[in-house]
């Protein structure tokens, strides 16, 4: 087996952060396994050949700390996308917070910044780091 990076995420709403990151950033709901009373204990969302998890937020304790507080983090994700401009009209029209307007980077990247609901950053561009 290679080794594979899948960044995982906690929301207080993670409800309202599956349809946010359906409907506003693209992702495709791969799975999504809920507790009892409905809630999502985790999902995985994939926009092309990548992929996230996310839950709801943890018990106080649980992996070392407390419940997420993303404008104080130090963690953004950075997504290459085909068409950098047509997702940022998506996104921003869908109601994201664009952090950083789309532009052109000096190593050659079309790209913006946006946050979702809960504050995470996530960098949306043309550069591709394995290419």
């Amino acid at each position: 087996m290679n080794p594979n990076i899948f960044p995982a995420l906690k929301y207080h709403d993670s409800q309202a952060a599956l349809e946010f990151l359906t409907k506003v950033f693209g992702f495709e709901e791969v799975r999504v396994y809920r507790a009892e009373d409905g809630s999502i204990g985790h999902a995985e969302l994939r926009l092309g050949a990548g992929m996230i998890m996310f839950s709801g937020p943890p018990e106080a304790g649980w992996l070392g700390g407390g419940t997420p507080d993303p404008l104080a983090g130090t963690v953004s994700i950075y997504v290459v996308v085909a068409d950098p401009r047509a997702h940022y009209e998506h996104a921003r029209a869908g109601g994201a917070t664009i952090v950083r307007d789309l532009e052109s980077t000096d190593y050659g990247s079309l790209q913006y910044i946006a946050r979702d609901p809960e504050g995470n950053l996530w960098s949306f561009g043309s550069y591709d780091p394995l290419s």
